[in-house]
Protein backbone atom coordinates (compact mmCIF):
# COMPACT_ATOMS: atom_id res chain seq x y z
CA UNK A 1 0.00 0.00 0.00
CA UNK A 2 1.42 3.40 -0.89
CA UNK A 3 1.71 5.96 1.83
CA UNK A 4 -0.73 8.84 2.08
CA UNK A 5 0.73 12.35 2.14
CA UNK A 6 1.77 13.50 5.60
CA UNK A 7 -1.04 15.66 6.90
CA UNK A 8 -2.16 17.03 10.20
CA UNK A 9 -5.68 15.90 10.99
CA UNK A 10 -8.30 17.82 12.89
CA UNK A 11 -11.42 16.49 14.63
CA UNK A 12 -13.37 17.26 11.43
CA UNK A 13 -10.63 16.34 8.91
CA UNK A 14 -8.72 13.11 9.58
CA UNK A 15 -5.29 12.62 8.02
CA UNK A 16 -4.79 10.56 4.87
CA UNK A 17 -3.31 7.74 6.96
CA UNK A 18 -6.34 7.80 9.29
CA UNK A 19 -8.69 7.65 6.30
CA UNK A 20 -6.82 4.71 4.79
CA UNK A 21 -6.99 2.84 8.09
CA UNK A 22 -10.70 3.63 8.47
CA UNK A 23 -11.67 2.45 4.98
CA UNK A 24 -9.47 -0.63 5.22
CA UNK A 25 -11.21 -1.61 8.47
CA UNK A 26 -14.67 -0.84 7.03
CA UNK A 27 -13.83 -3.12 4.07
CA UNK A 28 -13.44 -6.14 6.40
CA UNK A 29 -16.02 -8.84 5.66
CA UNK A 30 -17.41 -7.01 2.60
CA UNK A 31 -17.54 -7.84 -1.09
CA UNK A 32 -14.64 -5.44 -1.59
CA UNK A 33 -12.45 -7.46 0.76
CA UNK A 34 -13.41 -10.73 -0.96
CA UNK A 35 -12.42 -9.18 -4.29
CA UNK A 36 -9.08 -8.00 -2.89
CA UNK A 37 -9.75 -4.25 -3.12
CA UNK A 38 -6.99 -2.30 -1.42
CA UNK A 39 -7.18 1.45 -0.74
CA UNK A 40 -4.08 3.38 -1.78
CA UNK A 41 -5.17 7.02 -1.25
CA UNK A 42 -8.14 8.64 0.43
CA UNK A 43 -8.95 12.32 0.64
CA UNK A 44 -12.11 14.35 0.09
CA UNK A 45 -11.03 15.15 -3.48
CA UNK A 46 -9.51 11.83 -4.54
CA UNK A 47 -9.82 8.15 -3.71
CA UNK A 48 -7.57 5.53 -5.30
CA UNK A 49 -7.83 1.76 -4.86
CA UNK A 50 -6.56 -1.28 -6.69
CA UNK A 51 -7.85 -4.80 -7.22
CA UNK A 52 -6.16 -7.96 -8.49
CA UNK A 53 -7.34 -9.38 -11.80
CA UNK A 54 -6.69 -12.92 -10.57
CA UNK A 55 -9.81 -14.25 -8.84
CA UNK A 56 -12.00 -11.59 -10.50
CA UNK A 57 -12.20 -13.01 -14.02
CA UNK A 58 -14.95 -14.36 -16.25
CA UNK A 59 -14.74 -17.78 -17.99
CA UNK A 60 -12.55 -16.44 -20.84
CA UNK A 61 -9.81 -15.40 -18.40
CA UNK A 62 -10.50 -11.66 -18.69
CA UNK A 63 -11.31 -9.30 -15.84
CA UNK A 64 -15.05 -9.61 -15.23
CA UNK A 65 -16.93 -6.42 -16.15
CA UNK A 66 -18.93 -6.71 -12.94
CA UNK A 67 -15.69 -6.67 -10.96
CA UNK A 68 -14.79 -3.33 -12.57
CA UNK A 69 -18.21 -1.99 -11.58
CA UNK A 70 -17.71 -3.15 -7.98
CA UNK A 71 -14.34 -1.40 -7.86
CA UNK A 72 -15.83 1.79 -9.36
CA UNK A 73 -18.76 1.80 -6.95
CA UNK A 74 -16.44 1.20 -4.01
CA UNK A 75 -14.14 4.16 -4.71
CA UNK A 76 -17.01 6.42 -5.79
CA UNK A 77 -19.01 5.67 -2.64
CA UNK A 78 -15.98 6.28 -0.43
CA UNK A 79 -15.35 9.62 -2.16
CA UNK A 80 -18.99 10.59 -1.66
CA UNK A 81 -18.86 9.55 2.01
CA UNK A 82 -15.79 11.72 2.53
CA UNK A 83 -17.57 14.65 0.90
CA UNK A 84 -20.73 14.04 2.95
CA UNK A 85 -18.91 14.32 6.29
CA UNK A 86 -18.95 12.50 9.59
CA UNK A 87 -22.68 12.64 10.40
CA UNK A 88 -23.88 11.73 6.91
CA UNK A 89 -23.79 8.65 4.70
CA UNK A 90 -23.56 8.08 0.95
CA UNK A 91 -25.75 5.53 -0.81
CA UNK A 92 -25.44 4.59 -4.46
CA UNK A 93 -28.13 6.05 -6.70
CA UNK A 94 -26.81 5.32 -10.20
CA UNK A 95 -23.76 3.81 -11.85
CA UNK A 96 -22.87 3.32 -15.49
CA UNK A 97 -19.79 1.70 -16.90
CA UNK A 98 -17.98 1.40 -20.22
CA UNK A 99 -15.40 -1.35 -20.72
CA UNK A 100 -12.57 -0.34 -23.06
CA UNK A 101 -10.13 -3.26 -23.05
CA UNK A 102 -9.63 -6.68 -21.52
CA UNK A 103 -7.10 -7.46 -18.80
CA UNK A 104 -5.79 -10.96 -18.01
CA UNK A 105 -3.31 -10.41 -15.17
CA UNK A 106 -1.87 -7.97 -12.69
CA UNK A 107 -3.90 -5.26 -11.00
CA UNK A 108 -6.37 -2.62 -12.06
CA UNK A 109 -6.37 0.74 -10.30
CA UNK A 110 -9.37 3.05 -9.94
CA UNK A 111 -9.13 6.81 -9.38
CA UNK A 112 -12.09 9.11 -8.66
CA UNK A 113 -12.58 12.64 -9.96
CA UNK A 114 -15.51 14.66 -8.60
CA UNK A 115 -17.93 15.89 -11.26
CA UNK A 116 -20.48 17.45 -8.90
CA UNK A 117 -20.49 17.62 -5.10
CA UNK A 118 -23.69 19.05 -3.67
CA UNK A 119 -25.42 18.77 -0.32
CA UNK A 120 -27.73 15.89 -1.31
CA UNK A 121 -26.08 14.36 -4.41
CA UNK A 122 -22.47 13.76 -5.46
CA UNK A 123 -21.28 12.41 -8.82
CA UNK A 124 -17.83 11.05 -9.67
CA UNK A 125 -15.92 9.95 -12.74
CA UNK A 126 -13.94 6.78 -12.10
CA UNK A 127 -11.03 5.88 -14.36
CA UNK A 128 -9.78 2.29 -14.10
CA UNK A 129 -6.38 1.53 -15.63
CA UNK A 130 -4.18 -1.55 -15.94
CA UNK A 131 -0.59 -1.89 -14.72
CA UNK A 132 0.65 -0.10 -17.86
CA UNK A 133 -1.68 2.86 -17.26
CA UNK A 134 -4.01 1.96 -20.14
CA UNK A 135 -7.69 2.81 -19.60
CA UNK A 136 -9.65 -0.38 -18.97
CA UNK A 137 -12.94 1.11 -17.86
CA UNK A 138 -14.68 4.43 -17.38
CA UNK A 139 -17.54 4.60 -14.89
CA UNK A 140 -19.72 7.34 -13.49
CA UNK A 141 -21.34 6.95 -10.08
CA UNK A 142 -23.93 9.16 -8.42
CA UNK A 143 -24.57 8.88 -4.70
CA UNK A 144 -27.34 10.32 -2.57
CA UNK A 145 -26.08 11.94 0.64
CA UNK A 146 -28.26 11.44 3.70
CA UNK A 147 -28.13 12.01 7.42
CA UNK A 148 -26.70 8.96 9.17
CA UNK A 149 -29.27 6.84 11.00
CA UNK A 150 -29.09 6.91 14.80
CA UNK A 151 -26.68 4.33 16.20
CA UNK A 152 -28.24 1.42 18.08
CA UNK A 153 -27.24 1.33 21.73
Amino acid sequence: MSEAPAETGTPDQPTGEELLALFTSMNAGTLGERMGIEFLEASPGRVVARMPVEGNTQPYGLLHGGASVVLAETVGSVAAALHAGRDRIAVGLDINSTHHRGVRSGYVTATTTPLSQGRSVATYDVAIVDDEGRRVNTSRITCMLRDAPPQAT
